[in-house]
């Protein structure tokens, strides 16, 4: 009775129109899109007798999609219909093709898999849908492994095409047979495909319609035929390029390929298949070199053949870089030094000790194809330059302990015939230059890598280069003498040439502090945003190949060098476009902001400083012979200069017969410098006594005993000669020991000036002779972490680059580890000293001092190429500890050097970076 007292459900009459908009753009039925498509339904309802009109709108989502799927007379174009179809596949999960499939049956998809619970509605859905035709899909399958095989009564066996009745009928068109067909020699002909190793008949046509050879034959029907004569063995050409690109993109070796295709023919293994592995190295050499040839236009000259093909002419040019004659305007020549940059040339060296070779083959069982056309210099003229070499001795590195010039004499190791190759890049776009890349028999050597930088650069008639190399400040010297000997007509040596000479930002921190500004990219005009580190993208792209080319013969593996780089070369061409319009959007779009920047800061400098410095800067520019405005002019002090200082006052007060010293052993600046050095013992011993552990060995725990107890004697040595100059002190530590019983000797106070303050009164000398020695302490404690932090930089380089295994990794692991102690050594000190100072300078009335010595954080010692998070090369602010630079960065030689350059006086070899030839 219920349900009949209910109202019945009223009938609807619904039609509905489309009115599309101007443009499709996607939206929701909650939060339309302005100008979205939009899909308009009017609903007639018919309420007791009387039609009422209400309008409804879809927007792009599922429900507008299939409503307009639904409703037929809505007509809308293909695009609109694709992407309400793309919301579909946003919402629902279904993939296109899945959408596609219910489409064509005039059936709308499901929103839900039906089967599972609304909960569960994730993941994909396809795959799903794939787990319950598994079977149906494996029947097929199974099915289709009777197709070409033979039912021997049992079970079908594979069978070869030949056994089948094929034969393949050359010189012929495609359908007819040669009247008197030749077969292939012994009738056992092998075809090297994409899916797998054929055996074949094969007629060559002897009935005399065509005269072409058997090679040619082969060749139009696309088999690349293994020999000259009587060709037994052939690979497809689709087989051949598909290799090619597959090494090209994953570096896979010829063995591997060779045995993907062995697995397709029988992946059983049970059968043997036919070895033609010796025959797939050389075709795939010869139709790589083939290849070259063709792209490099080397097949359209009629009056030179390929074996006349010149030094360097298959090498694919860099078309951004200037070449006089092609993309430079008229005039480029008679430009204003301040825009000869715009026809500069920047070219990067460096070397590759992965890429080494075996001592295996020789130059005359496996000389190669290419004798020079491409990339790789050639052979025989390359070793004559290097007769002249052999028993020359390479200079040691003056500035930091480079690995590069220091074992350039380091043989490779035993069974290696090459210890890895140089190269000459391109460093703006990335590319190989022709004729830049060698083998390398030691280690980077100044005559291989003077060689490529002149062969590399003889076509070149530019009047301005910038040559970066991680060694720069070393190699440049002397550079032109050499030069002058490979080749005196070099485009290097011409009168009014301009060239510099830069070290690349990855590398600089690992330089002393004079070559970080002489060598760097940010202070070097014309060098702009570049950084020179384009070798080392390459050798990232290359290295992959180093496990196939170090088994290859000489020949062999010179050409397989010369098909990458021309295929690197390649792809960095038509991807140069994209690339640089990237790089002038993004560097138009940060402009105004740098600009302003800029403005700012200069409008804080009092303008007769800007001026100065202006002044120097341009100087400097135009002549690098001028003071380096980068640099710092001013030299702070060190502990021991310090103390030396004190020494010779306290010389001089004895000579003129004052004596302040209270103790026969101990002046008062020998008491000061003491306790100074006990705070460095008791750090050090803090250290050590936190790395002991529960399970710590005995020999461990005796040596941190022993350092204990020789620290205790040497307190109470300090403790005596403390009262005699401070006799307070004895109530100060009375005081300290009622507030704990037996420190550890590290935990115990000194009472040095900076510690007692004003709680007790002292000689206010004892006060100013700590506050020199701390400023001395915290000024070369920041150089020692200056310097550790540039080792490090260098270890993680070296490491990162060069170290593969464990062991080899173990041992950089535990250098690096003892680097970074010296780092938390030398920042302890610091922070110590700087407490001290600010301390010192409330008793002495000092100003300002916070301000020179800044606080140390965490987040303040990283090295020069760190930056902060979110930061890049361009935004990078360097940290402040390298805004303060001194004599305490470097060694003893390299602190004399150093202090040369501050009085402006000339030492060692000019480091100008910069060589200007004069006519």
């Amino acid at each position: 009775m219920g349900r009949q007292d209910k109202k019945k459900k009223k009938e609807k009459l619904k039609a509905s129109v489309h009115v599309p908009s101007a443009v499709f753009r996607q939206g929701s039925s909650t939060n339309p899109l302005p100008g979205a498509s939009t899909l308009k339904v009017k609903k007639l309802k018919l309420t007791d007798g009387v039609f009422k009109v209400s309008d409804s709108s879809f927007y792009s989502d599922v429900n507008a999609a299939i409503a307009a799927f639904t409703w037929k007379e809505a007509n809308l174009s293909d695009s609109q219909l694709d992407a309400m179809w793309d919301q579909v596949h946003q919402s629902s999960g279904w993939d296109q093709g899945y959408i596609d499939s219910f489409i064509a049956q005039d059936k709308l998809p499901p929103e839900n898999d039906p089967e599972l619970p609304e909960e569960k509605q994730k993941g994909d859905k396809a795959m799903r849908e794939w787990t319950k035709q598994v079977d149906d899909y494996l029947r097929v399958l199974i099915t289709l492994e009777g197709r070409g095989r033979c039912w021997n009564g049992t079970f079908f066996e594979r069978s070869s095409l030949k056994s089948l009745g094929l034969r393949i009928q050359l010189g012929h068109l495609a359908g007819e047979r040669c009247p008197l067909p030749s077969k292939a020699w012994g009738d056992d002909f092998i075809i090297i495909d994409c899916d797998q190793i054929h055996s074949v008949g094969l007629d060559y046509c002897g009935c005399g319609q065509t005269s072409k050879s058997q090679v040619e034959q082969l060749l139009e029907r696309r088999f690349y035929p293994a020999t000259v004569v009587n060709p037994k063995t052939a690979a497809t050409f689709r087989a051949l390029e598909l290799f090619e690109l597959l090494q090209y993109e994953s570096k896979l070796s010829t063995f591997e390929f060779y045995q993907t295709v062995s697995r397709l023919t029988d992946n059983t293994g049970l059968q043997g298949v036919k070895d033609r592995y010796p025959t797939l190295l050389r075709l795939v050499h010869q139709w790589r070199h083939l290849k070259m040839l063709k792209r490099t236009g080397r097949g359209h000259d009629p009056s030179r053949g390929a074996s006349e093909t010149l030094p360097g002419e298959c090498a694919l040019l860099c078309p951004a870089c200037p070449h006089p004659g092609i993309n430079l305007p008229e005039g480029w020549q008679n430009v204003g030094k301040d825009l000869r940059y715009l026809y500069a040339l920047n070219i990067a060296l460096d070397a590759c000790f992965r890429m080494k070779r075996k001592d295996c083959s020789s130059e005359e069982a496996d000389p190669g194809l290419s004798k020079g056309f491409a990339y790789v210099v050639e052979e025989a003229a390359f070793q004559n330059h290097l007769k002249k070499y052999n028993n020359e001795v390479e200079p040691k590195s003056t500035c930091s302990r480079h690995d590069a010039v220091n074992l350039a004499d380091m043989r490779p190791g035993q069974g290696y015939a090459s210890s890895g190759i140089a190269t000459v890049e391109c460093s703006r776009h990335n590319s190989k230059r022709p004729l830049a890349v060698c083998d390398t028999q030691k280690g980077e050597r100044y005559c291989n890598m003077d060689y490529i930088t002149v062969l590399s650069l003889q076509l070149c008639s530019l009047m301005m280069f910038l040559i970066s190399y991680d060694i720069a400040c070393q190699w440049f010297i002397h550079l032109f003498e050499r030069i002058a000997q490979i080749n005196p007509s070099c485009p290097l040596l011409a009168p009014g040439i301009e060239i510099r000479f830069l070290v690349p930002k990855f590398h600089l921190p690992a330089h002393i502090p004079t070559c970080r500004n002489r060598f760097a990219f940010m202070l070097t005009p014309g060098a702009g945003l570049g950084d020179g580190e384009a070798p080392e993208r390459g050798w990232g792209e290359l290295n992959p190949l180093a496990t196939s080319t170090r088994e290859m013969g000489p020949g062999t593996r010179r050409d397989t060098l010369d098909y990458h780089f021309g295929d690197y070369n390649w792809r960095k061409i038509i991807r140069l476009g994209n690339s640089l319009l990237r790089k002038m959007v993004t560097a138009t779009s940060d402009v105004a902001e740098h600009v302003i920047a800029h403005q700012e800061l200069e409008a804080t400098i009092e303008k007769e400083q800007l001026a100065h410095w202006l002044e120097a800067m341009v100087a400097w520019e135009s002549d690098p012979t001028s003071p380096n405005p980068y640099e710092v002019a001013v030299k702070t002090p060190t502990q021991t200069a310090i103390r030396r200082q004190l020494a010779e006052e306290e010389e001089q007060a004895l000579a003129a017969g004052v004596d302040v010293s209270l103790s026969d052993k101990v002046s008062p600046s020998s008491l000061v410098a003491m306790g100074i050095d006990l705070e460095g013992e008791q750090r050090s011993l803090k250290t050590l006594t936190k790395s002991l552990w529960d399970h710590s060995q005995d020999r461990q725990i005796t040596r941190v005993k022993l350092r204990s107890n020789a620290l205790t004697r040497k307190l109470e040595e300090w403790f005596n000669l403390l009262q005699l100059y401070i006799p307070t002190s004895v109530l100060l530590r009375k005081r300290e020991s009622q507030k704990k019983d037996n420190p550890k000797p590290f935990e115990v106070q000194l009472w040095l000036p900076s510690q007692i303050g004003g709680l007790v009164s002292f000689d206010p000398t004892l006060a100013e002779i700590e506050f020199r020695l701390r400023n001395g302490q915290a000024h070369e404690a920041l150089g020692v972490l200056r310097r550790n932090l540039q080792i490090r930089a260098t270890l993680y380089d070296v490491k990162n680059r060069w170290l593969r295994g464990q062991g080899a990794n173990t041992r950089a692991l535990n250098a690096i580890a003892t680097v970074q102690a010296r780092i938390a050594a030398a920042r302890d000190e610091y922070r110590q000293a700087r407490k001290a100072l600010l301390a010192l300078a409330t008793l002495l009335g000092h100003q300002n001092l916070d301000q020179e010595f800044l606080p140390l954080e965490d987040g303040d010692i990283r090295s020069m190429t760190e930056a902060e998070p979110g930061q890049g090369e361009t935004r990078r602010k360097l940290s402040w500890i390298w805004r303060r630079v001194n004599a305490a960065d470097a060694t003893e030689e390299e602190t004399q050097a150093f202090q040369f350059v501050l009085n402006g006086e000339s030492h060692e070899p000019d480091r100008s970076g910069i060589k200007k030839r004069s006519s």
